[in-house]
């Protein structure tokens, strides 16, 4: 995605996309993240039929807590 057609093409596709509750597209980072009861893969299909190149990217680990021990 380089440009807001490509944006508003993805966003048409997946705003029609049932089980969808909300995604957010990143333009700068090319990627897009879909909540809702829908399978990874649904998703990456739907998106592809917009002609754009999909895949699937690593989700940022869990920021993990850090706990002291007072003594």
């Amino acid at each position: 995605m380089s440009c807001e057609g490509c944006v508003g093409a993805v966003k048409r596709v997946l705003g029609k996309m049932q089980g969808v509750e909300s995604f957010d597209v990143d333009i700068k980072e090319q990627k897009v993240t879909v909540k809702g009861n829908v399978t990874p893969d649904a998703v990456l299909q739907t998106v592809s039929k917009t002609g754009k190149k999909t895949s699937f990217w690593d989700a940022e680990p869990a920021p993990v807590e850090a706990t002291a021990a007072s003594s």
